[in-house]
């Protein structure tokens, strides 16, 4: 009777053991889900407080981004209307009087010709050179020649004379743009003498100088 008596009570008190540790067990595993679940809670925040602070930093970069591009731009347009304005300083240079006689100086012609010879060609280099440096000047080319043929043949000779001297400039570099032809034929004579001497002289391209 004893005997089954202890057996009764040792039962219970393993009943009880086992309640027991399964109470424990499901208020440790509670405690464990809110330990997980405030610890989520700080971590959400933390990174939420990290975003910001990333956020907040991404927008500072992005304001120097942008006043950077701001200031770049204004930089460059101060570059650009510099450039401009050197452009326009070089153009207003006023032309020594040395390379404007050189722009002005005439080349002359064989009898019933327009070809150029070598000393022509050496002038119109020097022109062309003269032309590169000042880019806001511009010349108008004038054929002429003497008074032997009729009035139409003189002028057509005289066009073909200042087209030479335009293709050949433009050949050294010059935009045509900044060229033009006018022929005057036999109207015009340098030397109003009835000679060859007059002649020669009055077989010519006269350059006239625009800016």
């Amino acid at each position: 009777m004893m005997k089954r008596s202890y057996v009764v009570i040792l039962a219970l008190l393993m009943l009880v053991l086992i309640a027991g540790g399964c109470a424990k067990k499901k208020i440790s595993i509670t405690e464990g889900e809110n330990t997980k679940q405030s610890s989520t809670s700080n971590l959400t925040q933390e990174d939420l407080t990290q975003k910001s602070t990333k956020l907040t930093g991404n927008q500072a970069k992005i304001g120097e981004v942008g006043e950077y591009s701001v200031e770049s731009g204004k930089i460059t347009n101060e570059e650009s209307k510099s450039d401009e304005e050197s452009k326009s300083d070089r153009e207003n240079i006023m032309l020594p009087a040395n390379k404007e006689d050189k722009l002005k100086k005439r080349i002359h012609f064989a009898f019933d010709s327009y070809e150029l010879t070598p000393q022509a060609k050496e002038i119109l280099k020097k022109k062309a050179e003269i032309l590169l440096n000042y880019p806001s000047i511009k010349l108008v080319i004038e054929g002429h020649c003497d008074e032997r043929g009729t009035e139409e043949y003189n002028l057509a000779l005289g066009e073909r004379r200042a087209r030479a001297a335009y293709e050949y400039l433009i050949l050294l570099g010059i935009e045509a743009d900044r060229l033009s032809i006018v022929s005057y034929g036999e109207e015009r004579p340098l030397d109003p003498s009835h000679n060859e001497e007059a002649w020669s002289k009055n077989r010519r391209d006269e350059f006239r100088i625009v800016k």
